[in-house]
């Protein structure tokens, strides 16, 4: 008896929080899935994860190379290098012409590192924080885990799928936000926002008091018309950006921050305690990354020619339906005509024609059953093939 009570109450010791039941970042699944594929000796192509093929440029690994040659990696100040941030703030004179003070600079653990000091930073468990639907899935669960609640709000065909400021004013009145989360180029939709688009919804957000993040994390990777930076619209905006996709640089782990002046130190605080400092090696690697531009900017012509070949070659494959591809490096298309269950859709594809696709359901849990997000970050002869297989299991 005395052991079946111990044992219970080991149980309860070793229960999870109920602030960790968030839904599971279902590609991180789907890479799983395709993982035990090719362990048993499949070829998968890969276009469930947002993930470059190409690698870091050559620059930025000759740098890691030489400071590991020094020996030391120490930690860092908080913000980051200093060096590093005052080169990107050169990067905002140099790409958007806009002038940005080192000081208003945080380096990150990556742009999920930013997303949990800025949530942290501006908001209080309870606040309503909205963001768009379809979108990246990690906005709801990470601030549902901080105990904000996500406030989604659908877009749709008729605004290209980016929110406006009328939508967005509509859910505030309807029950008052404390913030709002919106990233051009999108994530799955490939959706960018205007200049005029994007002033005109920041205006409406700063008119009620709802505070502003940008997720540029595709910034660079545009093909519609250049992506236009928040912080040339708003000193009050957050901005959060990473070496991720533009630099290939996605297990590096480090990206940044432009935040207001009076959420330095807060956010100083946060990452002192949080995690002391972002890597050192992925720090130096990170700013010797911004002489790689020439590098990048073909690699970026390569995604470019893949996005061109699935806006032609998927139609002909019987997928004819998908949102704009402005940007970044997806295509979020409609698979109603064939099921209404994007992850049976999905896993059938997989395991069926070895093709690996993100169920839209990860990005919008009631329409995502009618879409399926495809990656088109690899070569282009993965994309072919992948456009051949994908024909031969539809038909």
């Amino acid at each position: 008896m005395l052991d079946a009570t111990l044992r219970d109450q080991a149980k309860g010791l070793l229960a999870a929080s109920g602030r960790s039941r968030v839904p599971p970042f279902m590609v991180m699944d789907v890479m799983a899935a395709a993982a035990r594929i090719e362990a048993a000796g499949g070829n998968v192509i890969h276009m469930e994860v947002g993930q470059p093929s190409a690698p870091a440029p050559r620059t930025a690994l000759d740098a890691a190379r030489a400071a590991l040659d020094r020996g030391r990696i120490d930690y860092t100040s908080a913000l980051g290098i200093a060096s590093l941030r005052t080169r990107i703030a050169q990067h905002y004179r140099d790409a958007y012409g806009c002038t940005v003070d080192p000081e208003r600079i945080v380096v990150t653990t990556g742009s999920s590192g930013g997303f949990i000091l800025a949530f942290l930073a501006m908001f209080e468990p309870g606040d309503r924080v909205a963001v768009t639907v379809p979108g990246y899935p990690p906005y709801r669960h990470i601030l549902t885990a901080l105990g904000c609640e996500p406030v989604p709000i659908e877009t749709s065909s008729e605004n290209r799928h980016a929110l406006t400021g009328e939508a967005l004013l509509d859910a505030h009145r309807r029950t008052p936000l404390k913030g709002v989360l919106v990233a051009s180029p999108a994530n799955p939709t490939g959706t960018m926002i205007s200049r005029e688009a994007l002033a005109h919804l920041m205006a409406a957000a700063e008119s009620e008091g709802i505070r502003f993040i940008s997720d540029e994390i595709y910034h660079g990777l545009d093909y519609a018309f250049p992506a236009v930076t928040a912080v040339e619209l708003s000193p009050h905006a957050v901005v959060i950006n990473s070496f991720s996709k533009y630099f290939c640089m996605t297990g590096w782990r480090v990206g940044w921050m432009v935040v207001p002046e009076q959420l330095v130190r807060p956010i100083e605080r946060l990452q002192q305690n949080l995690s002391i400092s972002v890597p050192t090696l992925s720090q130096i690697a990170a700013e010797a990354a911004f002489s790689g531009r020439e590098e990048m900017e073909i690699v970026k012509h390569g995604y470019e020619a893949n996005r061109n070949l699935l806006i032609a070659g998927l139609p002909q494959a019987g997928l004819s339906e998908f949102l704009p591809a402005d940007g970044a490096f997806y295509l979020y298309a409609d698979v109603s005509k064939f099921t209404s269950d994007s992850h049976e859709f999905a896993r059938k594809m997989l395991e069926e024609a070895h093709v690996a696709a993100t169920p839209g359901i990860d990005f919008d849990p009631v329409r995502g059953r009618s879409f399926v997000r495809f990656s088109y970050a690899r070569s282009a002869a993965e994309m072919r093939e992948a456009v051949a297989r994908i024909a031969r299991w539809l038909a």
